[in-house]
């Protein structure tokens, strides 16, 4: 489950990871009793992305600012999702604006720690971000992640303010069962101060029996969202609506996020995060080629199955039955990694279907069909 920014920080504060002083409002009216100081910051709360290019993020320097943006905020769809409240928080002055996260990846075992110098809306257009794979967060070595910061950071006191960040949000990973914890921008601030100026949490729903603020959650977030995500989550797959025109498919979140960033490199936008990792059956795939082909605005649907466990070769058996029973003509891009993979890529090619070799080649021809 992606998480709102303030659910997250909320986490966050919890964890001792620093974050600004905040209030989330559901009414216009409640903004007459904040008692913060000019200007702020209105946030829309809602548990897609893209909302800082799509007007969701204002600055207000007076009282008749805030109740504008609030307005406009609530009366507006970020990626086809209505904001659920407006976080309120001191407009920041930042003196850098960074990147940090932690998530879970197949080859290291466990989790790795991502850190870019450059970070904020267009972290994406920088350089690839510095990788520690820690494995188990019981493996978290100081020493080692303070060797990969010594390439981008020469300041030594920052240097350790960020390994401390970065164990804590291990432990938070752990503790919650996420798979990606991650602060865009993390601010540094002229005082040297570090704030989590955003929060962006996807925890494991399959871990909802074991959390209770997690399982309610999971309920209040179904309740409000269309067919389709209910039906998704039904079968065991999960999926949420981006309002981009690439109709994404993928297995494991990070996995499904990685190709959502690769897509937005590639100059294309995701229509969906949808991680079909729970329901790779045939029924599963085809309730999720129809749900893509159903969506007006999804113009090729990239479908990038990835996994040391997940035998490929079968998917492919299932993918080709599917495809040739389809009948929308929308252009369908494959990626197939993991076991199997040589089998499944003839399999594929006999069929007059192609396996690209990379995550990169595949999201360069979706973009491009969709574009075409």
């Amino acid at each position: 489950m992606l998480l709102t920014e303030a659910e997250g920080k909320v986490l966050f504060a919890d964890a001792g990871i620093p974050v600004p002083p905040a209030r989330c409002l559901s009414r216009q009216e409640d903004l007459s009793a904040l008692d913060f100081a000019y200007p702020l910051a209105l946030k829309a709360q809602i548990r897609g992305g893209g909302r800082g290019k799509a007007g969701g993020v204002l600055r207000c320097d007076n009282a008749a600012e805030a109740f504008a943006a609030f307005a406009a905020i609530m009366g507006s769809r970020f990626a086809g999702e209505a904001p659920l409240c407006v976080l309120v928080e001191p407009w920041l002055t930042i003196a850098r604006e960074l990147y940090l996260a932690v998530a879970v990846e197949g080859g290291s075992g466990g989790y790795v720690v991502l850190y870019s110098p450059q970070g904020g809306v267009d972290v994406e257009r920088g350089p690839s971000p510095l990788c520690y794979p820690v494995g188990l967060p019981r493996d978290f070595r100081a020493e080692a992640l303070r060797r990969v910061l010594k390439e981008a950071e020469p300041d030594p006191g920052l240097r350790e303010r960020l390994i401390a960040l970065a164990h804590r949000l291990l432990r938070l990973a752990e503790a919650r069962e996420c798979l990606t914890v991650e602060i865009n921008p993390l601010a540094l601030l002229g005082d040297g101060t570090l704030l989590a100026a955003d929060a962006k949490l996807v925890r494991d729903d399959n871990s909802a029996h074991r959390h209770a603020d997690l399982a309610a959650a999971l309920e209040r977030a179904l309740a409000a969202e269309p067919e389709s995500v209910r039906r998704s989550a039904e079968i065991g797959l999960n999926l949420v609506w981006l309002g981009g025109e690439i109709g994404l498919m993928s297995t494991g979140a990070g996995m499904t996020m990685a190709a959502m960033d690769a897509i937005d490199a590639a100059g294309g936008r995701p229509a969906s995060f949808f991680d079909v990792s729970g329901n790779l059956t045939p029924a599963a795939l085809g309730y999720a080629f129809c749900v893509l082909d159903d969506h007006p605005e999804v113009r090729a649907i990239l479908v990038s199955i990835f996994g040391g466990g997940t035998h490929v070769d079968r998917v492919a058996r299932n993918l080709i039955d599917i495809l040739r029973a389809r009948e929308a003509a929308k252009p369908v891009v494959l990626r197939l990694h993991g076991t199997g993979r040589e089998e499944a890529s003839r399999l594929l090619g006999a069929a007059g279907l192609r396996n690209h070799e990379s995550l990169e080649a595949a999201v360069a021809e979706a973009v491009a069909r969709a574009r075409a």
